[in-house]
């Protein structure tokens, strides 16, 4: 498909060649309980942890369609191994769940994955990514009860009570866990000699990418290589950012009807789309478009949306001042009383879906709306410490935000916060990471990675040049920002274009050295659908010239200006 597939399907096959040739064993006969039983590691592995080789559950599956976002199509066959383990003196019990490959296929990989949201998993939905890529794939379900339980499901454990151990499962314990004990047991399964070389490597997106950071932050021998997507990092500060568009409506007194935010929205795109030098329904340059277009500019253009649920009207009016106030405070981020900067926000041309605002049947208007996506549970719950995730925030200002975000910080930021920047052991241990970010998501904002990498440059290479220190982070940590992409998927608004095989991507450069130069991706919808892409390395920015028939990355330091944010809301630094 790209160059780095091409170069990995043929590491993928002489790796599992050379294995060939010490068994011709077959899935059937290599997944049975006893053989499953046999690979579980030696208590010892881990200080304190004892496994319970009565729980185990073994399954074949053969000849199973999947289909993901992270990983392209395909038909696998796989052992699936589930069993437990508990922490000594806790009462506990921690379920994993792994995929193995038939054994002609393994081609002495490992995969952890991640899940997102309060979810520490994201059930089967991403390990056929390893079966694919030759690799035993593991998930873990944190000690919550079942591999469907979320945090949320055991914290707190009562009024005022926190569940601490949970928060540690939670934070990085659990997956450095699932990847010790996922790679010892791979090694045993397929009979590896200790001269071997396990390659181990990490897929997740949202959560799931803030847990990978979690791991590349503390443990640096633990993966040769990471795949971050959209990484809930300042978990405080994201939660609660998502109760600032409400905020925002509150304090100015005015509550949009969707359609017309909707509209803002749409006419963003159309204005700004070309501005990358190529007319494709795609905002490429949402710097661009921050610095060259005035959102004011659509007061008075009209909006008509049809009805879509049953208590709401149809809605039709133009766009009037009031909402383009809406959007553009929303845009610049949260700022306290003082105008300090609190937290960072969405690139122009993003859907505000946390903006989007609720219809009072009895008033015939629009109103607040009742959900804030996690954002109130996040304060009742886990700063509270109220077993509820109602919460009464019709009388909070921008300080009030401000303040839990900062309160929540200090309660977990040995934990959740996952904002760490000093990488020097994992730079040093050799590890790659290729850490991607949509320019449009609506739930994560993208400047969020860019601080995050911005903040590592400056710690790991205070005495070089922007240029010079900018060269010397991506010979191992690269961040590429997808133009168009939502939440960790495409966007239903634009037609951009996104990376299926970040994996192959990274196993390429780590294994081959092929180095991600620029990301390989693929139009899903529009005119271009079935085309291939390429994604420019941050802080080159996508031009197109000569009539949208040359591609560029291109370096624009104004355009790198515009995401920057200081953060002096705070007296401390927030990486």
């Amino acid at each position: 498909m790209y160059r780095a597939f091409v170069v990995l399907g043929a590491a993928a096959t002489a790796a599992a060649t050379a294995l060939a040739t010490t068994t011709t064993t077959t899935l059937e006969e290599a997944c049975t309980t006893a053989n499953a039983k046999a690979a579980i590691p030696a208590d010892g592995i881990l200080s304190g942890i004892t496994f319970n080789t009565s729980s185990i559950s073994v399954a074949v599956t053969k000849n199973s369609s999947v289909t993901g976002t992270d990983y392209p199509s395909a038909v696998i066959d796989y052992c699936s191994v589930t069993f437990s383990y508990s922490h000594q003196g806790a009462g506990d019990s921690v379920q994993l769940e792994l995929w193995l490959p038939a054994p002609e296929n393994f081609a002495n990989r490992w995969l952890s994955t991640g899940g997102g949201a309060f979810a520490i998993n994201s059930g089967s939905n991403s390990l056929p990514g390893g079966i694919i890529y030759g690799a035993a794939a593991g998930i873990t379900d944190g000690g919550f009860g079942s591999f469907d339980n979320e945090l949320d499901d055991v914290f707190p454990l009562g009024n005022g009570t926190a569940n601490w151990p949970a928060v540690y499962m939670f934070g990085y314990q659990a997956h450095h866990e699932l990847s010790v004990i996922g790679k010892a047991y791979a090694r045993n399964f397929f009979n590896m000699t200790a001269t071997d070389k396990l390659y181990s490597y990490y897929q997740g997106c949202s959560e799931g990418g803030r847990e990978g950071w979690s791991q590349l932050q503390r443990f640096a021998d633990e993966w040769d290589g990471a795949v971050t997507g959209a990484p809930a990092f300042r978990f405080s500060q994201q939660q609660i950012n998502h109760m600032f568009p409400p905020v925002v409506e509150k304090t100015l007194g005015y509550y949009p009807p969707p359609c017309e935010l909707e509209q803002i929205m749409y006419e963003t795109i159309d204005a700004c789309d070309a501005l990358d030098g190529r007319s494709d329904g795609v905002v490429s340059r949402t710097d661009l478009c921050k610095l060259n277009f005035n959102l004011t500019s659509l007061v008075g253009t009209p909006y008509s949306c049809n009805v879509l649920t049953g208590n709401e009207p149809a809605q039709n009016g133009t766009i009037t001042a009031e909402g383009v106030a809406v959007a553009e405070t929303i845009f610049k981020g949260l700022h306290d009383s003082e105008g300090l900067q609190a937290y960072l926000s969405f690139q122009y041309g993003t859907s505000l879906d946390d903006a989007t605002t609720t219809y009072d049947e009895t008033t015939e208007s629009w109103g607040l709306s009742t959900g804030v996506n996690g954002g109130t549970e996040w304060i009742a719950r886990f700063i509270e410490l109220q077993d509820s995730s109602n919460l009464d925030w019709s009388n909070f200002t921008y300080d009030t935000l401000r303040d839990y975000m900062y309160a929540g910080w200090q309660m977990y930021e040995d934990t959740l916060q996952t904002s760490w920047p000093d990488l020097e052991a994992t730079r040093d241990a050799g590890v790659k990471i290729l850490h991607f970010h949509g320019e449009s998501d609506p739930s994560i904002p993208p400047a969020s990675s860019v601080h995050y990498h911005e903040s590592v440059r400056q710690i790991l290479y205070p005495g070089l040049s922007f240029n010079a220190s900018t060269s010397a982070l991506s010979d191992w940590y690269r961040l590429f920002l997808i133009p168009g992409a939502a939440h960790c998927a495409v966007n239903p608004y634009q037609d951009g274009p996104w990376p299926q095989t970040n994996l192959a991507t990274l196993i390429a450069w780590v294994e081959q050295g092929v180095v991600p130069e620029r990301l390989n991706a693929t139009y899903t919808t529009g005119a271009d659908e079935g085309k291939s892409a390429e994604i420019c390395a941050w802080p080159l920015r996508p031009l197109w010239s000569n009539n949208a028939t040359t591609f560029d990355c291109v370096y624009d330091q104004a355009s790198i200006d515009t995401w920057k944010y200081t953060f002096d809301s705070y007296k401390e630094p927030l990486y």
